[in-house]
């Protein structure tokens, strides 16, 4: 199916939440065995509360970005949902959603004290019951691109093999909508831990045009070896901060032959690695972006990240860069390498304030920062 291009659209489907994160004092790093200990008490600011996951996170991002998004999440009555409901209303965003009755709204408790990686509480409320069935299949006709986000936080969708994943993705396809594909982190001592993650992505592969998982998370799914590797390298440490193009690349490559088309692999505060497969394969990319993103063939490409003015949280960077991705290659007009850069600019935006959009620039704003000589983070 042959699309008009004029007038892009794109529907942010998934998981979507409530991020309550409270504010650390200290300027050192909270001693982790004071955090959760019975009859201990660790004294915090004010709570950050703000929508979360993919559909808020990259589903708004995409929005401030300028793309005509409609986001497609699945909330309760409560109160929780009605504050989600509030937030996305302000934006003019919350018509797509599905409310249940019989369900509760999905929250996290983000930990993030300064100098210690984010830890969260996660309940997955209405989520674990959205289903393929869920979708506005019209309006996702009618759109040029599909995001969808968290299938490891989402029962149905990792739940039998990724069936409903799959075939939810393989419908998408078929009418003719480019598609892409956001992870979350497994949660190894859950169910979705005891999940088959690289049969289960090899099912879905071919029906993907984007992927763009991060690489803690790829290589827990698709390669525990290299996962158990690079977490006896950290020492402790956040992964990301030992990990190298050449680490990542062997991930992509395998990515890009099982059916993946495209793949951005997010790196944390290194930065992000790009792969593109064979022009016949990129050609058939829906939405009527095939044509252009043909010219990508072959790419294989790690982008530093830029450096930010100051980190006060990480909480959603990840989304915010794909958002700045899928939405520059929606636009149209750039090249490989401006996607790429924006999503890397966008990520850095992100940490400087506390939610995942606040801090989010317009494409004219990075562009200007850029030529500013915004600096990137040498290794």
């Amino acid at each position: 199916m042959q699309k008009e291009t004029g007038n892009r659209k794109a529907v942010v489907a998934g998981h979507i939440c409530l991020d309550i994160m409270p504010e650390f004092f200290n300027d050192e790093a909270v001693k982790i065995q004071n955090l959760l200990t019975p009859g201990c008490l660790c004294q915090t600011g004010a709570a950050d509360i703000h929508i979360g996951g993919c559909v808020a996170n990259t589903g708004l991002g995409m929005k401030i970005l300028g793309a005509d998004v409609t986001l497609m999440g699945k909330i309760g009555t409560d109160d929780f949902g009605l504050m989600v409901k509030r937030q996305l209303d302000q934006y003019g965003a919350g018509e797509g959603l599905i409310v249940s009755e019989n369900e509760s709204t999905s929250y996290s408790i983000v930990l993030a004290p300064k100098g210690v990686d984010r830890m969260f509480l996660h309940h997955s409320g209405a989520n674990d019951t959205f289903c393929a069935s869920d979708l506005n299949y019209k309006t996702v006709a009618e759109a040029q691109m599909f995001h969808f986000g968290y299938p490891p936080l989402m029962k149905r969708f990792y739940s039998d093999g990724g069936e409903e994943l799959a075939e939810m993705f393989r419908r998408v396809k078929m009418l003719g909508t480019a598609t892409s594909l956001d992870m979350a982190a497994v949660d190894a001592h859950s169910a979705s831990g005891r999940i088959d993650w690289k049969e289960l992505l090899q099912k879905v592969m071919p029906y993907v045009d984007f992927f763009v998982p991060s690489a803690e998370e790829l290589a827990f799914m698709i390669d525990r070896e290299r996962f158990a590797e690079w977490t006896e390298r950290a020492s402790g440490k956040d992964i990301t901060t030992v990990l190298q193009p050449e680490d990542i690349e062997p991930l992509a490559e395998k990515l890009i032959s099982w059916g993946a088309k495209i793949v951005l692999i997010k790196c944390g505060v290194p930065g992000m690695f790009l792969a593109a497969g064979q022009k016949e394969d990129l050609c058939r990319i829906g939405g009527g972006l095939g044509e252009t993103l043909a010219s990508w063939e072959g790419i294989r490409h790690f982008e530093s990240s830029f450096q930010p003015d100051a980190v006060l949280s990480g909480t959603g960077a990840g989304d915010t860069s794909i958002a700045a991705f899928l939405c520059a290659v929606l636009k149209g007009g750039y090249s490989w390498y401006e996607c790429v850069r924006y999503a890397a600019a966008a990520g850095a935006c992100c940490v400087e304030g506390y939610d995942a959009i606040s801090g989010l620039k317009t494409f004219e704003e990075m562009d200007a920062r850029i030529a500013s000589g915004w600096e990137k983070l040498h290794r």
